[in-house]
C-alpha cells in the first residue's frame, strides 16, 4: 500500500516522504495513529499544500544536526574502566557506554547512532567513534578509555598540585 508519512516515523522515514508499505502494517499501525495518510490525489494535494513547513522543519533538523556535530567534535569522552596492568580492559567500552556518558553531559544520542570500530574497544588509550545524525552528516567523537588505577593516580596528583598551591599563597 502507498501512504504519504503525516509524521515522522522511527525506521520508516520523515514527515512528507511517499512510502510503500505492507497493507497490514498500514491498516493496523500507521493509518489509526494518524502517522500516514493513504496515498490518492486529495492528500498529494494537501501536503504540496504543506512543503514549505516541511522543507522549513527539515531544514531546522539539519541546522540542529550542524550545531551538535561542532559540540560532539569538540567534545572528548572520557571514561574510567578497570584494566589489568597491561591496559587490557577487564570489560569492553561498547556504544551503550558512550551513550550513557553523553547522556550524563548533556547529549541526547541513541546508541544505535554511535558506532565504534571494531565494535567493543577492548584496552587503555585513544579512540574515535563515528556518530550518525540527520541525514549523511556524521561527526568524530574523540573517546579516551583510562584504567582506574591511572586515573586514581592522576587524581591525586591534582589533589596534591592543590594542596601545594593552596600552601603557597597562605604562606605568601
Amino acid at each position: 500500500m502507498k501512504v504519504i508519512l503525516n509524521q515522522d516515523v522511527k525506521h520508516l522515514g520523515e514527515e512528507g516522504d511517499v512510502k510503500v508499505v505492507a497493507n497490514g502494517y498500514a491498516r493496523n499501525f500507521l493509518l489509526p495513529r494518524n502517522l500516514a495518510l493513504p496515498y490518492n490525489e486529495m492528500t498529494v494535494a494537501y501536503f504540496e499544500g504543506r512543503k514549505a513547513e516541511i522543507e522549513a522543519r527539515k531544514a531546522e533538523k539539519r541546522k540542529d544536526a550542524a550545531s551538535l556535530k561542532e559540540k560532539l567534535e569538540a567534545y572528548t569522552v572520557s571514561l574510567v574502566m578497570p584494566a589489568g596492568p597491561n591496559g587490557k580492559l577487564y570489560g569492553a567500552v561498547t556504544n551503550q557506554s558512550v551513550a550513557d556518558e553523553l547522556q550524563k553531559n548533556g547529549f541526547d544520542i541513541e546508541r544505535k547512532r554511535i558506532e565504534i570500530p571494531g565494535t567493543a574497544i577492548k584496552s587503555v588509550g585513544k579512540y574515535h567513534a563515528t556518530v550518525r545524525l540527520y541525514e549523511a552528516a556524521t561527526a568524530e567523537l574523540a573517546i579516551e578509555v583510562v584504567s582506574q588505577e591511572e586515573a586514581a593516580k592522576a587524581a591525586e596528583a591534582a589533589a596534591k598540585a592543590k594542596e601545594a598551591e593552596a600552601t603557597e599563597s597562605t604562606e605568601a
